[in-house]
Formats: C-alpha cells, sequence, structure tokens
C-alpha cells in the first residue's frame, strides 16, 4: 500500500471515530469510494444516532474468554433500515492532519452566494427564486462540507464566506475579485482556488439529473473555465492562462468519473473569465443545479474532495 493510500485512509477511519463518538450521521463520509485501499469495498460505516458499545479487542493468544458487551438502552437500527439522510444530517468535524506539513493551500468562495437547491427540510426563506441568505441552505453549506473534507486529508483550507452578490447580483464578480486580489496583496498564494457554485437546470441537459453511487442518489457536478475572450477595455486586459486552468479542471473530472461513472459532465469552456485571471490554479465548479436537493449536492462533495486530492497530489 503506497503511503499517499495509507494517509488518506488513515484520515477517513479517523474522521469516522469522531462521528462516531460524538453520536453523528455522517453519510458523506460512510462510505469513501476511491480513499480505501480496497476501493471501499471492504468498508462500510453507517452511523446512526443511536447508542453504542464498545468491545475490548483480545489478543488470539491470550486465553481469555471474549469480553461481552454491555446491552444499551436503545435498540440498534440495521444498516438496511436506515432511512436516506436529509441535508440536516450531514456533518463534519475538523481533524488535525496527520503531519505538521499541510498536503497544500486551498481556497473555497462563492461568487454566487446565495444559490440554493429545491425546497427541502429545513425550508429556507428565498431572497429571490432559487436564492437564500440562509448559510445553512445556500453555497456555503456546500463549501463547508468540501472544506472539512479536504482538511482531513492535510489541506489548509481558507472558506471565505463573504456574500458577494449583495447588493447587485450582477457585479458579483467584481466584489469578489477584489477579495481576490486583497489576498493576494497581502501575500496569501493558494495551490488551488474554488469558485463554488450551483449550476441552473436545463431540459436539454444530457443524463439524468443525479447518479447512484452505492446506492444514494448524488447530485452531479461539472467544471466551469473561461478564456477570457470579448472583454476588453480598462481592468480587462489580462486574461487568464485557461489552457493552464483547463488542465487542472481536466484531471478533476476525469477522478471524479473513474470514481463513478457521470458523476461529472464535460468540462464547460466559456468566453467569460470568471476572476480565473488570478492564478493558474483556477476553476469554477458547478455542484449540482437548483431541481437537486442540498443532500444530493453533500453527497458528491466527498468525490470532489478525493478527487481534487487525486489531482494536487497524484
Amino acid at each position: 500500500m503506497r503511503k499517499q493510500q495509507i494517509s488518506r485512509y488513515t484520515a477517513l477511519l479517523l474522521a469516522a471515530f469522531t462521528g462516531l463518538a460524538a453520536g453523528l450521521v455522517l453519510p458523506g463520509l460512510a462510505r469513501w469510494e476511491g480513499l480505501l485501499p480496497d476501493g471501499g469495498e471492504a468498508v462500510t460505516a453507517v452511523f446512526a444516532e443511536q447508542s453504542f458499545s464498545i468491545t475490548p479487542a483480545v489478543l488470539p493468544d491470550s486465553g481469555q474468554p471474549p469480553v461481552q458487551p454491555q446491552e444499551t438502552s436503545a435498540e440498534t437500527v440495521p444498516a438496511a433500515a436506515t432511512p436516506a439522510p436529509d441535508a440536516s444530517a450531514f456533518a463534519i468535524r475538523l481533524l488535525k492532519p496527520e503531519t505538521t506539513q499541510p498536503s497544500g493551500r486551498i481556497l473555497i468562495y462563492h461568487t454566487h452566494t446565495y444559490e440554493a437547491y429545491e425546497q427541502t427540510e429545513p425550508v429556507y426563506r428565498e431572497t429571490e427564486k432559487w436564492r437564500t441568505a440562509d448559510e445553512s441552505c445556500n453555497m456555503i453549506r456546500v463549501g463547508e462540507e468540501l472544506s472539512g473534507l479536504l482538511h482531513a486529508l492535510g489541506y489548509e483550507v481558507v472558506h471565505d464566506t463573504t456574500a458577494f452578490e449583495p447588493p447587485d447580483l450582477s457585479s458579483a464578480y467584481t466584489r469578489s475579485l477584489a477579495m481576490l486580489e486583497q489576498r493576494q496583496a497581502a501575500g496569501e498564494a493558494y495551490d488551488l482556488y474554488i469558485d463554488l457554485h450551483r449550476d441552473a437546470y436545463s431540459e436539454s441537459q444530457k443524463g439524468g439529473n443525479t447518479v447512484n453511487v452505492g446506492g444514494t442518489e448524488t447530485a452531479r457536478l461539472m467544471l466551469l473555465i473561461g478564456k477570457g475572450e470579448g472583454y476588453t477595455g480598462s481592468g480587462y486586459d489580462r486574461k487568464p492562462d485557461w489552457e493552464a486552468n483547463l488542465q487542472v479542471a481536466q484531471s478533476i473530472t476525469d477522478a471524479l468519473n473513474e470514481q463513478a461513472d457521470g458523476l461529472c459532465k464535460d468540462v464547460r469552456i466559456k468566453s467569460g473569465r470568471f476572476n480565473q485571471h488570478v492564478s493558474n490554479s483556477c476553476i469554477l465548479v458547478e455542484a449540482g443545479n437548483n431541481r437537486n436537493t442540498l443532500a444530493e449536492v453533500l453527497a458528491a462533495m466527498p468525490y470532489l474532495a478525493d478527487a481534487i486530492h487525486r489531482t494536487l497530489c497524484p
């Protein structure tokens, strides 16, 4: 087993143990295919809010009989009977990386911060159709999930939760660019810049709206790269090195589809700049669309974290 696989496997087990000890449901980490050395078939962790017991290990040659676990007051629910999780069931606990040196530095932010998904429990209050300032239901919630997973893999992650849409959605990219430039002026540098969005549903899209991965309906992803064409005048002379950004986006796309066929759509190349001129490692990720539920999108985040890890630390 390669050292990289051991590190990723250990991070998953630490995350799983933390959730179990806290009595939390962690469906996003329950079956992290691609991080386990055997492809995920050997370990399927199901965490429920029922109480549990721990049986002390006994060495085979100790001569001591196994210790019987104490009965708990709550009846354990079989894995097959566990209901499908809703968005509120997802939880992440940040873990200390195994080494003092992070695997890399990643910035996650949301130019369109208020983008949201289908109205499910909890119901959110709309600022306008498919948008909300409720951080438990908009893109900030998705960013928290991805940030926690990447941190567990050993990355230093900065999650900027600034709301860039107010006061005018049409100028949101101007405000997110100001944030990026301020960070760079302060000496901050990142191995990957992720502008995490929600896509708009289209009747003409190819394929279904979800992919069933291990029995869980999972939102499809798409990466978008801007060539910077069509912009002239002051402030737009600087163009992105879109081919370098495309290489990163294609690598992540391929790594996602290696885990589950069709999980990620083809990389979309557009004429806009999308602030991707600030670095050669800028991507825009469309996490599901407005016809997906938040739970379906959160279910895709472990696979995205793994794909990012495979790209940055091949």
